[in-house]
């Protein structure tokens, strides 16, 4: 592995970190960053300073109109990015239109690229992904998932018929299109299994039945509980072939959980320069706080972490730019960085003391922000569970 940043790349990752300090972090206190993310109007103009900079969907392939970057030099531009939890959004690579582009790019037909990705990865529609059900359906383990697809004749051609219900569905407000995962029976069109299905948000069958009031506040659209009720879509709305949804998810969810790790290690890293900072200013009892050993300690740890996080994630990285699967090196990172992650923005407001808990820094709302990372993409414990269970198949016998 080479961890030396070429020219160009390192170029990139200066432009960005300026487009970011200059024009992006003056938009935190906006009046239009709401309890359920930024407005359309918010994103819009967020999205136009990322345009102008050349800078948009840099995780997208060029045909398509992105900057077609490797996972390698997106980690090093999504942390930059993340250094403002807006600067994802001014990039065009927050969740979960990031994973949905990569996923649409990966499977859809060129028919699907042309209506639905184009636009995306342009910035200008928003996207959501229906997996998560409330119990008893699919949660942490898809196998559970309750919404059905039903296929019905429709004169010369097919439909499907979709119910069901879907929560926790990030983005689903003011989306122009949705991903939408269903149960399919085997029939001569497919064998049983989930399906990915393409509809947009308008479409008469979806409802959404309300929008939750969540701890994280960054994420446009925020996250809403969805009716689907005899939604019916056209054969041509299958994402890939019928029956592959979990694979298709697999596709989607394992660089997805690694550029959250890099997104919110940008996070963290600006968490810890605000405790750093004021750690040299601040005094008590006759010298700067960062000079007390509690303190000096507690920045140390935040370096280690950060640093640990840095070279997990460009391991995962690496892997997956090498053509391996990499779920596995992208469900350890998860766990191992969205924990340092969290302990790092955590020690940064005990650091900052009472200033941390208020609003006068931004680190209060990073501690919102990264404590669900610990959460979606699956619970630490799944993972580990999930990592145990391979450990446990692979393990040869002493001898």
């Amino acid at each position: 592995m080479e961890f030396a940043l070429p020219a160009d790349l390192a170029a990139l990752k200066e432009r960005v970190e300026r487009l970011v300090r200059d024009e992006i972090i003056p938009y935190e206190g906006d009046a239009r960053l709401t309890a359920h993310g930024p407005t359309q109007d918010l994103r819009r103009e967020l999205v136009a300073l990322g345009r102008r900079a050349g800078l948009l969907a840099p995780h997208v392939g060029r045909e398509w109109g992105g900057l077609g970057l490797d996972h390698r030099a997106k980690a090093v531009v999504f942390e930059a990015a993340g250094y403002s939890p807006l600067g994802p959004v001014a990039l065009n690579c927050a969740a979960p239109d990031e994973a949905n582009m990569h996923l649409l790019e990966a499977v859809a037909d060129r028919a699907q690229k042309e209506r639905w990705l184009r636009p995306l990865a342009a910035g200008e529609i928003r996207s959501c992904f229906m997996m998560t059900e409330p119990a008893p359906g699919a949660g942490s383990d898809p196998s559970m998932l309750k919404t059905s697809a039903r296929r019905v004749a429709a004169g010369n051609r097919g439909e499907f018929v979709i119910d069901g219900e879907k929560w926790l569905i990030t983005g689903a407000d003011g989306a122009e299109f949705a991903i939408i995962m269903a149960k399919t029976e085997a029939d001569a069109g497919g064998p049983a299994g989930a399906t990915m299905f393409l509809a947009p948000m308008s479409a008469p069958g979806i409802r959404i039945e309300r929008v939750l009031d969540t701890l994280d506040r960054f994420m446009a659209g925020g996250h809403a509980v969805i009716r689907l009720d005899g939604l019916r879509v056209p054969e041509s709305a299958v994402l890939g072939r019928i029956g592959e949804g979990f694979r298709y998810a697999q596709v989607r969810l394992a660089p997805a959980r690694l550029t959250h790790c890099m997104r919110w290690l940008g996070a963290a890293r600006r968490a810890h320069d605000i405790a750093l900072d004021y750690a040299r200013r601040r005094t008590a009892f006759g010298r700067p706080l960062g000079e007390h050993e509690g303190v000096g300690f507690m920045l140390a740890d935040n370096e280690m972490d950060l640093h640990m996080s840095r070279l997990v994630i460009w391991h995962a990285a690496w892997v997956l730019d090498a053509g391996g699967r990499g779920n596995h090196e992208s469900s350890m990172a998860k766990v191992i960085c969205s924990e340092a992650i969290w302990r790092v923005v955590d020690r940064s407001m005990q650091i900052l003391g009472g200033l941390g808990v208020t609003d006068d820094t931004i680190v209060a709302r990073l501690f919102r922000e990264v404590r669900p990372f610990r959460i979606y993409d699956g619970p630490s414990e799944v993972h580990r569970w999930s990592l145990a269970r391979r450990l446990l198949r692979s393990a040869a016998p002493p001898g």
